[in-house]
């Protein structure tokens, strides 16, 4: 496990990341350390009744939009209140797009798409 730092949700928790094997492909988790979860089966997971943090990011969350994984760089970036742009791709148009992302308490991290990211040279070496 490797830290990256202090969880936004909780006081006194820490945020670090360990490898996932989820449907057949590694992907990293991060979560609290004040976050436990509970998992039936390997692929679906809930969070523990004596957990006291729901703090937790898949990192292959943005998949569906050409993004293959959210690294630790990002996710430091994230909890410690910075802006974070990613590099995502239509399928359909066939072309790249760069959007924030933000933490989401339900979801981990969301895409924010009411505000465009103009594209320049620091965003296409994201």
């Amino acid at each position: 496990m490797s830290i990256i730092g202090k969880c936004p949700y909780c006081k006194d928790g820490v945020v670090s990341y360990e490898q996932k094997l989820v449907r057949g492909k590694n992907t990293k988790v991060y979560t609290c350390s004040n976050a436990s979860w509970r998992s039936e089966d390997g692929e679906m997971f809930e969070l523990s009744p004596t957990a006291t943090c729901s703090f937790r990011i898949w990192g292959n969350s943005l998949l569906r939009w050409g993004k293959r994984g959210i690294g630790p760089i990002e996710v430091r970036k994230l909890i410690n209140g910075e802006d974070v742009i990613v590099q995502l791709y239509s399928f359909t148009a066939k072309k790249e797009y760069y959007k924030y992302i933000a933490l989401d308490k339900e979801y981990g991290i969301s895409v924010v798409w009411d505000i465009d990211v103009e594209e320049t040279q620091e965003n296409r070496n994201v």
